[in-house]
């Protein structure tokens, strides 16, 4: 499944980014990268994803969301 279906108060594990080059390195640089566990906070499927990542709270586009593979804690 990707981040944007993910389930508001659900955790989850990345399994995968496929993100082209600079976002992907923007994200691995704010902390997440593969096998990091996450926290939805909000997930409002017509905007963005807010989700807690190693203590910060990060806010994503649909877009960027649907390219996280994330699998159930």
């Amino acid at each position: 499944m990707t981040l944007l279906e993910g389930k508001i108060g659900e955790s989850y594990k990345v399994e995968d980014l496929t993100l082209n080059g600079m976002t992907q390195i923007r994200l691995e640089a704010l902390g997440l990268t593969k096998g990091t566990t996450i926290k939805v906070l909000n997930n409002k499927k017509s905007g963005s994803v807010i989700f807690m990542v190693r203590g910060t709270r990060l806010a994503i586009g649909k877009k960027i969301a649907a390219s996280i593979v994330i699998e159930g804690v």
